[in-house]
């Protein structure tokens, strides 16, 4: 393909930080009366705050409080385990290598920009994305391609010459109406089903260059 610009998610993909907020989940829900024991109580990428109305149908519990109150509460409670997070083994120099081809790069999260802003400081990823776009620039999040679409036009780089790397379903689909190729990325084996209509799958970044994505 002619490679115009990576655009990477973050949850899961940048940050291999999935089980985190799979135990982030778990702590809010307990605290509302429901133990939940699936590995991933919530549907993977497709924000927090949108989580919530399908865990309270799901499980159908009590509460006074809203579904930007349970995001913030989930959010805080990722936080508070911020320290169990890595990147995503390989990360930092596959970027590198790709910025350093003069191949722009961007960060293109469901999250909130205040969130987003925490884990960039942590990580010290600022310098290695051209373009941030968050899921509050976007009038839907995904499986809708607003996010993508719109990092494209940021950048000021044509759709179909975008390579996306998405660890979640819904990433991946967004990607795809979105009118761009796709790299899965399976740190967790449970997940690679989901990740089938990507056009290749990697388990994390230590054995892709970009001379391969430039064949994809």
């Amino acid at each position: 393909m002619i490679l115009d610009a990576c655009i990477f998610d973050l949850n899961g993909t940048v940050l291999d930080d999935e089980g985190v907020y799979a135990e982030s989940f778990r702590a809010v829900l307990k605290k509302l009366g429901v133990e939940v024991k699936d590995k991933y109580p919530h549907v993977l990428g497709i924000g927090v705050k949108e989580n919530w109305p399908r865990l309270k149908s799901k499980y159908n519990f009590k509460t006074k409080k809203t579904f930007e109150e349970l995001a913030r509460e989930t959010q805080n409670e990722y936080l508070k385990r911020l320290h169990e997070v890595t990147t995503t083994d390989g990360f930092e120099k596959f970027v590198s290598d790709i910025r350093s081809t003069d191949i722009p790069t961007a960060l293109a999260t469901s999250n909130d920009w205040w969130m987003c802003e925490e884990v960039l400081e942590k990580f010290n990823l600022e310098e290695y994305f051209d373009v941030v776009t968050t899921g509050e620039e976007v009038g839907h999040k995904k499986p809708n391609p607003d996010l993508f679409l719109t990092t494209a036009d940021k950048l000021g780089v044509s759709r179909s010459g975008c390579l996306v790397f998405e660890d979640a379903e819904a990433g991946v689909t967004a990607a795809l109406r979105a009118g761009m190729k796709v790299v899965g990325v399976v740190t967790d084996p449970d997940k690679e089903k989901m990740l089938e209509d990507a056009s290749f799958i990697i388990g994390d970044f230590t054995k892709i260059t970009p001379g391969l994505i430039k064949t994809i």
